[in-house]
């Protein structure tokens, strides 16, 4: 019996010490994600061009200056990451811009099925700028599947809870 508790502790330990990691991991990714929704506006970066397909390329809320500031802002946060947390260098840039890229790709499949900027998209909306923050990060570190599938399995609800305090606080248009 004590060993079950034992083990059961250790495991527990362990699923602990995942999801803290997997949050350090993920965080300059989440705040590139969001800083957009503050600080963005300006020139649109598809220069409000349509696709061959007659629909916007990424639409009106994708603007040089949310990416450029989520960036920046991400790229602080990773830094701070290292230099206190032993966070990898190199995925204090590729990890925001993994974020915004996934972001942009996730507002060009949007676009594609029709959906205005702002819309409802589910999984999409909360998952895209996870995949490309993963993705870009391959590079430069190896990432267990736990890791991944806690980030994976945290952001929905982290992403809704967040938007739906944005939108609350009139920083968001919508819930979501």
């Amino acid at each position: 019996m004590i060993i079950l508790i034992t083990r059961g502790w250790s495991t527990i330990m362990d699923l602990s010490t995942t999801i803290v990691e997997a949050l350090i991991f993920i965080f300059p990714a989440y705040c590139a994600n969001a800083v957009p929704v503050i600080a963005g506006g300006g020139q649109p970066i598809d220069f409000g061009k349509n696709f061959f397909d007659g629909k916007p390329i990424f639409g009106k809320n994708k603007t040089y200056r949310g990416f450029f500031f989520g960036l920046a802002i991400g790229i602080v946060i990773g830094l701070l990451e290292w230099r206190f947390l032993d966070y990898p260098l190199l995925l204090s840039v590729s990890s925001p811009l993994g974020a915004l890229c996934g972001d942009l790709a996730g507002a060009f499949i949007k676009r594609r099925l029709g959906i205005a900027p702002g819309g409802l998209l589910p999984f999409i909306d909360q998952i895209d700028f996870v995949a490309g923050a993963l993705l870009f990060s391959l590079p430069f570190t190896s990432i267990s599947w736990a890791l991944a599938a806690i980030v994976l399995l945290i952001t929905p609800p982290i992403h809704l809870l967040t938007n739906f305090m944005a939108y609350k606080l009139k920083i968001k248009k919508n819930p979501w």
